[in-house]
């Protein structure tokens, strides 16, 4: 009996053993195709931010070794006028730019979701920008904005109104750069709007309209509520990408004039590129990470008060 039991299970052994290797074949070849993700996680992310943790409390200058200075950085930035002035310069250039840009996209996207000839066309032209080169739009842009041979300008010439000097002002600079990102960006919150009119049902119309609701009234009570999750979806996005604004910034004014388009983004870049700060220029970049994650938190919270659907938590 012993004898039987043994060869039986010898021979569920050996029937297991060619599935174990195939198995152990599979799992070996599933890592290795992962490998390349690992490593490439490893190399780019993992370490620079291990890295940046390291620097936001060092000195370093790229051509000696990195010296610890604990706070040292964060004491520099209490002190430093211009970093104060960048920030200022980034929470104006967010909470003008985002709030305009969403309210201009919300009102495309009512004009554009109808059923109309070339509707199509009207939608591929406004969203075009989009996916244009920032480089070229800031080049076409700054052409608009000349003082003296400029687009703007000219038409209002024309008018007999003599126009400013717009990117050479420190008054129209900062504005100036406001307008020209909400024309490049305002082709995708503009299709997240298109796609979340389109989701809300006709019935909700329908009886709106028999319960006496006007045009007004069903805008406010039935369109804006059942968009809130895209909007708020399009708020984060946009608060965060605002916070990180630097290549238009970059191409247009390069910081000035007297720094008003200075942005924290532009001013790490000048301090780590251009002065070799990297260690001053790391924790700046550290401030820049909270105060968007506390903003980040901040909206993930209110959400519950506003946006449909939320789960109370």
């Amino acid at each position: 009996m012993a004898e039987t039991t043994l060869e039986a299970l010898g021979g569920a052994n050996r029937r297991r053993g060619p599935w174990s290797g195939l198995r152990r074949r599979e799992s070996i070849a599933g890592f290795l195709f992962l490998l390349p993700n690992f490593l490439a996680f490893f190399v780019f992310t993992l370490f620079p931010v291990l890295a940046a943790i390291f620097l936001t409390f060092a000195e370093w200058d790229l051509a000696t070794p990195p010296r610890w200075i604990g706070l040292g950085n964060f004491a520099m930035m209490a002190k430093d006028d211009l970093f104060v002035k960048t920030m200022g310069n980034t929470f104006y250039y967010t909470f003008t730019a985002v709030p305009t840009g969403v309210l201009i996209a919300f009102i495309l996207a009512l004009l554009l979701n109808r059923k109309m000839r070339g509707i199509l066309t009207f939608r591929t032209i406004f969203f075009l920008p989009n996916v244009t080169l920032g480089v070229a739009v800031a080049i076409v842009w700054a052409w608009i904005y000349h003082p003296e041979f400029g687009l703007i300008n000219y038409m209002l010439s024309r008018v007999g109104i003599k126009g400013p000097m717009w990117l050479f002002d420190s008054r129209y600079s900062m504005p100036a750069v406001i307008i020209m990102s909400n024309w490049a960006g305002i082709g995708y919150p503009m299709l997240i709007y298109l796609a979340a009119l389109q989701g809300i049902p006709a019935e909700l119309y329908e009886a709106a309209t028999i319960d006496g609701a006007s045009s007004w009234q069903q805008l406010l009570h039935v369109t804006v509520p059942l968009i809130s999750p895209a909007t708020f979806f399009i708020l984060t996005t946009s608060l965060i990408g605002a916070f990180q604004g630097f290549d238009q910034f970059y191409m247009l004014t390069q910081g000035g004039p007297a720094f008003s388009t200075t942005t924290i983004v532009l001013y790490i870049f000048n301090n780590g590129f251009s002065y070799f700060k990297m260690g001053y220029a790391t924790g700046m970049a550290a401030v820049l990470f909270m105060c968007i994650l506390i903003i980040t938190l901040v909206g993930w919270q209110a959400r519950k008060a506003w946006v449909y659907g939320s789960v109370e938590a």
